[in-house]
């Protein structure tokens, strides 16, 4: 068996490789840039478990970062156990291959309670106290102590959120490198996210992207010549590109207007209540899942979002099988994004009575993605909030604006222009000029077991 490694690179493209990326476009020089064909939806849990399982979301059931749980009535988004996926795992298929295979999911998603020999995961710790700790899950539960005393904890904050920079990637690398010297993994998957982050913030502000893009260049290079050193091949790919938004669509608030949505109040603030309502729309990047509670409701909603701006498509049962998205997760209707433009979890019409995790990082809470959790209101704000919590003091951490007009580049739909398709960087033997996503996955075997 041959030793491959695969760099997930969230974000990268052809429209950010260039003059401020030499490291990357050596690489390329060396062996070749091909294009992935973005799937729908083009994000991070659909798009790597497309590529880990060679099928489609109808096939694995990832039909987004999240979804309506029809069991128990709730939108559950960035679940991490990896029974989810109901597609066989690379290192499925590879185990029956050569039962000596061994693989390292280094922070690709669903990444729990799989078959992987060795994985690490975020995962903080939430205290009885109401605090969230950073911390990580890693199997076996000793790697994450390893980890933990050579690195320091994982950098929750630096991954996520406001702060959101390149030290999560630097970690998330020294640990790969780390498995590397002292597991020897056959296949070792590692995701870097600092790109995919950075570029829905300012992706229109070349002032600001260009050091960014720096970053990771290098962190990427310093990889590319340690596993090399070790005779360990690697990939570098991508899950989509970022490409530049304008006009965000706050569809349940459309959804609102007609009637069809249910609005509990507590607190004198407004929750929506998704299993009583008649329609409601589970929002993530520039895909909207919609769910209705009969047919009349169906057509009702496609009639009222026919004409509406901003809404490139409208995907009902016949739509969602061409593009492979027919699935229960789905909903009964799949809108797709103009280019431009992307959908916001939105679903109050008052500012003051939109919930309090509204202004708060709290991923799984919203009943959709908010890429606003990026930005902040003030820092001397959140600098005063962390101060009373570092005394002991409870404090709310309600530093998210609520303004979507701040988000400058979003990803999701496999109609985008090419220069924003994922990409393969690596030695390939596939004669096309762009990759079909399902090839991922016998491309990657292929290099581990050809003679």
């Amino acid at each position: 068996m041959n030793r491959i490694a695969v760099i997930d690179i969230v974000g990268l493209s052809s429209s950010v490789i260039g003059k401020h990326t030499p490291n990357i476009q050596q690489y390329i020089n060396r062996f070749g840039l091909k294009k992935i064909k973005p799937i729908l939806p083009a994000v991070t849990t659909s798009a790597q478990t497309t590529y880990l399982t060679g099928t489609l979301p109808s096939t694995h059931g990832i039909v987004g970062n999240g979804w309506f749980d029809y069991e128990e009535s709730e939108i559950k988004f960035w679940k991490q156990s990896n029974k989810l996926v109901q597609a066989e795992n690379i290192w499925d298929t590879a185990k029956k291959i050569d039962p000596q295979f061994t693989c390292a999911q280094m922070f690709w998603w669903y990444n729990m309670y799989n078959n992987a020999d060795y994985s690490v995961t975020p995962r903080p710790n939430y205290l009885a106290d109401g605090r969230k700790m950073p911390d990580c899950y890693a199997y076996p539960s000793t790697l994450r102590d390893e980890l933990t005393e050579k690195f320091g904890k994982f950098p929750l904050f630096s991954f996520w959120g406001p702060n959101a920079n390149i030290v999560s990637s630097e970690w998330i690398a020294n640990a790969a490198l780390y498995v590397e010297d002292n597991y020897k993994p056959t296949l070792n998957l590692i995701y870097l996210p600092h790109l995919d982050y950075c570029l829905q913030k300012f992706v229109s502000e070349e002032e600001k992207v260009i050091p960014e893009l720096q970053k990771i260049d290098q962190l990427v290079q310093s990889m590319i010549d340690h596993f090399e050193k070790n005779n360990v091949e690697v990939i570098l790919l991508s899950e989509y590109g970022i490409a530049p938004v304008n006009q965000p669509i706050h569809i349940n608030r459309i959804l609102r207007q007609a009637n069809l949505l249910d609005i509990r109040i507590e607190r004198g603030l407004e929750l929506l209540d998704a299993a009583a309502s008649a329609a409601f729309a589970v929002s993530d990047h520039q895909i909207a899942h919609i769910y209705c509670k009969n047919e009349a409701i169906k057509q009702q909603v496609k009639t009222l979002l026919a004409n509406q701006s901003g809404i490139a498509q409208i995907l009902d049962d016949a739509g969602q099988k061409t593009y492979g998205i027919d699935h229960e997760r789905s909903g009964d209707l799949v809108l797709l994004a103009e280019r431009n433009a992307w959908f916001t979890y939105y679903f109050w019409e008052d500012d003051a009575k939109a919930p309090d995790y509204a202004r708060m990082v709290d991923i799984h809470k919203k009943p959709g993605y908010d890429p606003v959790e990026m930005f902040m209101t003030s820092k001397s704000r959140a600098i005063f909030k962390l101060l009373l919590k570092k005394i002991g003091l409870r404090a709310v951490l309600d530093i998210t604006p609520l303004d979507a007009s701040l988000v400058q580049g979003s990803h999701g739909l496999p109609s985008c222009e090419e220069q924003y398709f994922p990409v393969w960087i690596g030695a390939n033997e596939n004669s096309s000029e762009t990759i079909d996503p399902t090839q991922v996955k016998q491309l990657i075997l292929d290099k581990i077991f050809k003679n």
